[in-house]
């Protein structure tokens, strides 16, 4: 017997399957991770592939060393994903391969734990009379049937424990325990569903994609549960995704309320223990539901019923690092695979999903009125240039300090959103013009106040706080752009006696730090919450009555095709967690630009309109979803190579412009926007094609990549972020 096997190893030189053989003494299975001879060292596989045969001489093939598991550790579905991710994605079979495992279960640094217990044995033994502890522990045994032996040997002692067990008395059992990433009592709380509730639950139940558009409040989660529980009904199970780990809390509380034991969650926020037992009971088929971020799209989990995703339009289901992929994409794949729904949900679908639907290649499902049947809460948009002129050079209009401070008179809540974290944005030299910026990237340092230091957002490294100019020796520096962490001074000093609470990657960057901040706010009366987009949705508190929009333009005038359709998802998903409950809701807008014509759209939450005018800018500009955007993007620590090697494959491309000349719409090759990450030197190749030749064009451009990856090369289709 012969193996065909994958090398754990992301490079692009030995992408390629490699044969060995099965020796008698081990059963190989596909799927399997075994270790191999690989040159002069042993080395960690993925089984990919049996056979009888050999393609090579036989004499010089090796045999597989031993296997790491003794089950088929890569499910039979998921190699089909691998294969469709390499054509799709244009990746290495490891680095995908690699995504299906928890990282720590790889390397061999995690195991399950297993706890000790004791039973009694013999039912009617009498101990000496005065042998009192062995009495009382036999009198437990029999009551509870099953002890701890940490609890018993703690209580009577181990030698006693021992004792027993020699005598034959009790006997002892190991066991295997979960390690639990929620702890949740709440009861099932159930709705009585709307007649367009029960409308969406009938209509989603073919294998097609859905669109369920709905407005914030719409009761969106309540039909997603009432799906997984028809599934579950029918012997099938689900993956429900979700954009934000902050997000899991509240929707794990939610299902494991109605659905108990059978929920699993995956998440980055998980511990090395936790995510590797989770994913155990997902792959033993003990866990049926299964929640979590983008990556949870790779849980083990067979015979789905259903896959959704929840905000379809966030961008967090993009995976910008290596490797990139995009999250519907696999959603698709796999829903297709196993001939079951896939459920994309938006209050502000992407203009691509809409667009879809609109084509009917996705059909659409809408819930248009929220399911306590109340109005959406009226936005309010102030303009802060003529807050200016008025003489308030304040962060906040007179308008939102007026509304917070009748939040408070009432005991209710406020939301404030501001989408930049830190104090300020930059720190500056009013005389020079000098910015401290990173060492290792091109990019400009945030100044945080609490910590009382400059920061890089990218890479994550510190600096002391300028007092002076390095440069011109200057002491007169100025402070950048507002962040969150300024926004809660600022309350602070308006409102001394309320509490406010920030929540950003600062304040949540430690265990269950989410849960704390959104459970010590629920609780507290009168609160207010500072954050960036994690409080921008699905977040359900009945006592907000108020959202305030700091900087309502931040997202509007970026260099990215999608920066109005962001803002405008923004803010009406924020705008959408005030009234949520019988208290009326007001949203307050600052912005410097109240007549950009995304603003009217959103004071009247109205999608259809917006998309109508997008699309059709988008329409006559040709950019997605009327075309396809190819970005090659070179990244080495040597400038100069990266340079050369970009020219080379631009050389390459340009052949492909005469060739295409109709079907490429725009070509060029320039630095990327942060020329600098991490200290390596970033070029990027961009290409706008049309549709009817996209994915010829583009296997085209990958395969004259694939033949230049002598460094760091990125394909990305659609990049959702240019910089």
């Amino acid at each position: 017997m012969f193996a065909k096997v994958i090398i754990d190893q992301d490079a692009r030189a030995i992408d390629k399957e490699f044969e060995y053989s099965v020796p008698n003494s081990l059963n190989v299975k596909i799927g399997m991770r075994v270790f191999v001879p690989f040159g002069n060292r042993i080395v960690q596989g993925f089984v990919v592939g049996l056979s009888e045969n050999c393609s090579y001489d036989i004499s010089k093939v090796k045999p597989i060393n031993r296997t790491i598991e003794e089950f088929s550790a890569i499910k039979e579905e998921m190699l089909e994903v691998m294969k469709f991710m390499v054509k799709k994605n244009h990746l290495t079979m490891a680095s995908i391969l690699r995504l299906f495992l928890p990282s720590q279960m790889r390397e061999g640094k995690v195991k399950e734990i297993f706890e000790t217990f004791y039973t009694l044995k013999v039912e009617n033994f009498i101990p000496k009379s005065n042998a009192k502890k062995q009495r009382e522990l036999i009198e437990i045994l029999k009551k509870e049937k099953r002890c701890s032996s940490v609890l018993l040997g703690e209580k009577f002692g181990y030698g006693t424990l021992k004792t027993l067990q020699q005598n034959g008395i009790i006997e002892k059992e190991k066991t295997q325990v979960d390690r639990k990433p929620f702890v949740i009592e709440k009861e099932d709380n159930r709705v009585q569903l709307n007649q367009m509730q029960k409308l969406a639950i009938e209509r989603i139940k073919d294998n097609k994609t859905y669109l369920l558009h709905g407005v914030t409040g719409s009761g969106k989660t309540e039909v997603y549960m009432n799906l997984i529980e028809r599934e579950l009904s029918a012997g099938k199970n689900a993956i429900m995704l979700v954009p934000e780990i902050s997000l899991t809390p509240q929707i794990m509380s939610n299902f494991k309320a109605r659905f108990g034991d059978f929920v699993a969650v995956l998440h980055s926020g998980l511990s090395a223990g936790e995510k590797f037992d989770e994913w155990k009971r997902i792959f033993l088929g003990k866990a049926k539901i299964i929640i979590g971020a983008r990556s949870a799209i790779f849980a083990p989990v067979e015979n789905l019923g259903i896959i959704i995703i929840d905000e379809e339009h966030e961008q967090s289901y993009v995976s910008e690092s290596n490797p990139r992929y995009f999250t519907h994409d696999i959603a698709k794949f796999r829903a297709k695979h196993n001939g079951c729904p896939l459920v994309l949900g938006s209050a502000t679908p992407s203009v691509e999903s809409y667009q879809n639907a609109m084509d009917g290649n996705y059909e659409l499902v809408e819930l248009p009125i929220r399911a306590n049947g109340k109005e959406l809460p009226a936005i309010q948009i102030v303009d802060m240039l003529g807050e200016i002129r008025q003489g308030n050079n304040s962060i906040f209009s007179n308008q939102l300090i007026a509304d917070l401070v009748e939040v408070i008179n009432n005991k209710k809540q406020a939301m404030i959103f501001i989408n930049r974290r830190g104090y300020s944005s930059f720190m500056r030299c009013r005389d020079c013009g000098y910015v401290a910026q990173c060492s290792d990237c091109d990019v400009s340092l945030v100044y945080h106040k609490e910590d009382d230091r400059l920061k890089c957002h990218y890479c994550g490294k510190q600096y002391k706080v300028l007092t002076r100019c390095p440069k011109c020796k200057s002491e007169n520096i100025k402070y950048g752009a507002v962040g969150t962490e300024q926004v809660v001074s600022k309350l602070k000093e308006l409102f001394p006696d309320v509490k406010v609470l920030r929540m950003d990657n600062d304040t949540t960057s430690t265990k269950n730090a989410h849960q704390k901040i959104l459970n010590e706010f629920r609780n507290t009366l009168p609160c207010i919450l500072v954050g960036t987009q994690m409080i921008a949705k699905g977040h359900d508190f009945e006592n907000v009555t108020l959202v305030g929009v700091v900087d309502a333009d931040q997202s509007l005038f970026q260099a990215d095709y999608r920066s109005t359709e962001k803002t405008f998802q923004l803010i009406t998903q924020v705008a959408g967690r005030a009234g949520r409950s019988k208290d009326e809701g007001k949203v307050v807008l600052q912005t410097y630009a109240p007549r950009h014509y995304v603003y009217k759209f959103v004071s009247n939450y109205d999608y259809k309109g917006f998309f109508r005018k997008e699309a059709n800018i988008r329409k006559t500009a040709n950019f997605p979803p009327f075309s396809r955007i190819i970005r090659l993007l070179f990244s080495d620590n040597n400038e100069n190579y990266a340079r050369e090697l970009l020219k080379i494959c631009y050389t390459e491309i340009e052949k492909l412009k005469e060739k295409y000349s109709s079907e490429i719409l725009y070509l060029d090759a320039m630095k990327s926007p942060i020329k600098r990450l991490q200290n390596k030197y970033r070029f990027q190749i961009i290409l706008r094609i049309k549709l009817e030749k996209a994915d010829q064009i583009e296997e085209e451009v990958f395969n004259i990549a694939k033949k230049t990856a002598k460094t760091n090369i990125f394909l990305e289709i659609n990049p959702s972020n240019m910089a």
